[in-house]
């Protein structure tokens, strides 16, 4: 069996940081405490010293996109580099979207996710079901996807017109079959008509060009009346609601008006932002030639009063989690939309970044403490998403995820030294304070000194059970 003892590490969890060692058997932890080491001498365990460390549980982030396939191209990173970059920063599990293709089912999209991601995934990995083409069969698999595939967690757009977009009346019954089930509802708050209106507008005057069009195109109003909206739905359908990667000061204001006048009976709201919207801004759409394009996502990236007030926001508990969204391509797939703006594909690479940067960001510039830092990064999503105890806790009986932290090694990321199969950094050139040493998953070193311990096909999925009863 399996042995490993961390010692003389700061332990942090939500509750507090304590000086302690961590002692693991097998896949899980066994003990905490001082004076371990003596203790198990004679168990003869791998020992890692993590003395002016910290010591966290493995990162969780709840949204990301590997080998995702779109019209024209599919993202750069695939399952095998996605969940490798991920371990290098101290991400241990993630969950990925399986997409109901129009006309398909969710059962089909489960099966082909499954086929993308085992035996080539190195962290542990669950999924969530995009639900895009609603009817009565699919309205049996809602129930389906949590007994049989371990998936209570369900996504719609209110965006995509034309493909993914739900209007309210499929929206509200979806909620409804949610909330039935025992799941969760994630939905992507953008208004669909207000976007392809502008973008119809901009189309008309010649404006296809500017990758900062994008932007223009989906305003921050457009995300916030949407997000009103689907608050306003789930409350109708009583559906405990999780709004996904949210990145407006005015969407967020949204979220602060219900939570003011909730009430005892109305469902749980829980938000979302991710690691891009609390560190870049909307001027990087207005870089030389086309590298804005590089900076692409939906929603894109905000003013920097934005960044302020979600920062805010994480301070105060009205955001919940902080994801990545990662979705990542290289720069010759950016080239699809040289000429219209509306064929860039969208999305940026960061699986590997967002400890690192919400620590050196949020700790070390002081808006968020130690404790929230692990709550954000690890357990809330954990938490809210049916993974704990088993992750984002480090806790005895948990599974041995650990994260030893340097919070006095500073450096620079660069895309010459990630892992991500994207060949530029959107971060390229940002000191760090802080950097991931040592990351463990159930038990076995995976990463060591900036060097992978275990291969593709380490990781596994993860079921879930349903979320209320």
């Amino acid at each position: 069996m399996n042995k490993l003892l961390i010692r003389q590490g700061t332990v942090v969890t939500t509750s507090g940081a304590t000086q302690a060692d961590v002692y693991v058997e097998g896949e899980t932890i066994r003990e905490i405490g001082p004076g371990l080491e003596r203790k198990h001498r004679g168990d003869a365990p791998r020992i890692i010293d993590a003395q002016g460390c910290y010591v966290f549980p493995g990162g969780i982030d709840p949204h990301t996109h590997f080998d995702l396939p779109l019209k024209t191209t599919r993202t750069a990173d695939d399952f095998a580099t996605g969940s490798l970059a991920a371990l290098h920063g101290g991400t241990t599990t993630v969950i990925d979207f399986a997409n109901q293709a129009p006309g398909g089912t969710l059962a089909t999209a489960i099966e082909q996710w499954h086929k993308l991601a085992e035996g080539r995934t190195a962290c542990d990995y669950a999924f969530h079901v995009s639900v895009t083409d609603w009817n009565e069969k699919t309205r049996a698999e809602i129930h389906e996807c949590i007994a049989k595939h371990g998936i209570p967690t369900f996504k719609t757009f209110m965006a995509y017109k034309g493909t993914y977009m739900i209007d309210d009346a499929r929206m509200l019954e979806i909620l409804r079959e949610v909330k039935r089930a025992g799941g969760l509802a994630l939905v992507h708050a953008e208004n669909g008509d207000m976007i392809e209106f502008l973008v119809g507008e901009l189309r008309a005057a010649g404006s296809l060009a500017a990758p900062k069009n994008h932007a223009l195109s989906h305003p921050p109003i457009a995300e916030a009346e949407a997000c009103g909206r689907i608050i306003d739905l789930a409350r109708v359908a009583g559906c405990p609601l999780y709004v996904v990667h949210l990145s407006s000061e005015d969407a967020l204001d949204r979220v602060r008006l219900a939570a003011t006048h909730a009430e005892a009976s109305d469902p749980p709201l829980y938000v979302e932002t991710c690691i891009q919207y609390l560190t870049l801004d909307q001027s990087r759409y207005n870089l030389k030639g086309f590298e804005g394009a590089r900076f692409v996502l939906s929603p894109p990236l905000r003013a920097k009063k934005d960044l302020r007030a979600l920062w805010k926001g994480l301070s105060k508990n009205l955001i919940q989690t902080v994801a990545t969204d990662h979705c990542s391509f290289r720069a010759e797939q950016r080239e699809l939309g040289r000429e219209d703006f509306t064929k860039i594909p969208n999305g940026l690479a960061g699986v590997e970044h967002r400890l690192e940067l919400l620590y050196s960001e949020g700790v070390e510039g002081r808006k968020i403490s130690l404790e929230r830092f692990v709550e954000l990064s690890s357990t809330a999503a954990a938490k809210l998403l049916g993974l704990y105890p088993r992750k984002g806790a480090i806790a005895v009986g948990s599974d041995a995820d650990l994260v030893v932290f340097d919070p006095n090694q500073t450096h620079v990321i660069s895309a010459k030294t990630h892992h991500m199969n994207v060949d530029y950094s959107n971060y390229e050139g940002w000191k760090v304070k802080g950097k991931v040493k040592t990351v463990v998953l159930r038990g076995t070193v995976a990463i060591e000194d900036g060097q992978a311990r275990v291969a593709p096909g380490f990781g596994k999925y993860l079921r879930r059970e349903a979320l209320t009863r």
